[in-house]
């Protein structure tokens, strides 16, 4: 049987990761609008739900890595 324990340095280690991902999508998308020639500002509403997604994401993980570090 495995251990499957997700300690608080996974935790930070996914936060790493994550974060990576969002500035990522960020920066292909808006080069990709910047080549299609479409606004910013239309992009960025486009993206705003999964970067939303993300986010709630992140602060959900951050908080687990809180109360792990908390109960150590």
């Amino acid at each position: 049987m495995t251990d499957t324990t997700v300690t608080a340095e996974d935790l930070a280690e996914l936060i790493v990761e994550f974060e990576k991902y969002r500035d990522r999508l960020v920066s292909d998308t808006l080069e990709a609008a910047k080549k299609a020639k479409l606004s910013k500002k239309a992009t960025m509403a486009k993206l705003e739900p999964q970067l939303a997604d993300i986010d709630s994401k992140l602060a959900r993980i951050r908080q687990q890595q809180a109360n792990l570090t908390a109960n150590s």
